[in-house]
């Protein structure tokens, strides 16, 4: 029986998952295929009728719409996953003659390890760009580096219940505050991390360079292509370090690769520098 995997958005033509899990596959000899499907969250019940009828299913890595409607469709959510509402990554368990399908979150030790890769302490002052389920996972990201607190800018105050939510259930206080405020506490920020789309955060960096101030802290930006955003080149022009989304994809892509594969170990070192080359990442320093 052939193995399969795959990752699901819409758009995800652009995606470097099956870069990256290619390149695992191969590296640890195990046959699993995976492929990009682009699904709409109008069909996702759909097509996971059609994944639960089809043997040789491993893995589905999740990416936008569908983090939070991937809840209601798995047998059972765990982890970080079940606290913020949020799946990016679902796992076929065996059960009896059948399997179970096991929603879980990756993204946060994907933000968490690109962060610290980075050399990102606790922060003390942290900064989340964007109000979907990704800055969920930023949140809980930022509560396992350490922070108490953090200030959240969005477009539309209204629509972060997800967000808030994760927060109060993590005991990590949040303000949440209008985009147009963002330049000035950004720039200052230790910890920055953008969840915005490709090119949404064009105008706040122009705010950014426009303060032409020092901008000392690390930014991660989760879009990364086309990279260098602008928002980067203005962070790193300012003094910053900068961490491309693509070092969060290769990090949550490492678990993702465990499950899929279902190894009782953590991948390693060799694997995730055959990953790194696969999309252009420097390997991992030693």
């Amino acid at each position: 029986m052939s193995l399969r995997a795959a990752v699901l958005g819409h758009p995800i033509s652009h995606s470097k998952s099956p870069a990256l899990h290619h390149a695992a596959y191969s590296s640890l000899g195990i046959g699993i295929s995976y492929t990009a499907i682009d699904v709409t969250e109008e069909l996702l019940p759909s097509l996971m009728r059609q994944v639960r009828d089809q043997p040789g299913w491993r893995g589905l890595s999740v990416t936008m719409p569908l983090k939070a409607a991937m809840v209601g469709e798995v047998d059972e959510v765990r982890g970080v996953a079940r606290t913020l509402g949020v799946v990016n990554t679902v796992s076929f368990e065996e059960h009896g003659s059948g399997f179970r399908t096991i929603g879980s979150n990756t993204d946060v030790a994907g933000i968490v390890n690109a962060v610290r890769h980075a050399g990102a302490r606790t922060p003390s002052a942290p900064v989340v760009l964007g109000g979907g389920g990704t800055a969920a996972a930023a949140v809980a990201a930022l509560k396992e580096l350490g922070a108490d607190s953090a200030r959240i800018f969005v477009r539309d105050p209204a629509r972060t219940a997800e967000v808030r939510g994760a927060a109060d259930s993590l005991g990590l206080a949040l303000e949440v505050l209008p985009m147009a405020e963002a330049a000035a506490p950004t720039a200052v920020a230790d910890v920055v991390i953008s969840t915005l789309p490709p090119r949404a955060a064009d105008g706040l960096a122009a705010e950014i360079a426009a303060l032409k101030t020092p901008t000392p802290g690390v930014l991660l930006d989760v879009a990364y292509d086309p990279w260098p955003s602008l928002i980067a080149s203005v962070w790193q022009a300012g003094g910053g370090a900068v961490v491309p989304g693509l070092e969060m994809l290769l990090y949550q892509a490492v678990e993702q690769v465990r499950l899929f594969s279902r190894l009782e170990e953590e991948v390693n070192a060799s694997v995730i520098d055959v990953m790194c080359d696969a999309v252009g990442l420097p390997r991992r320093a030693l």
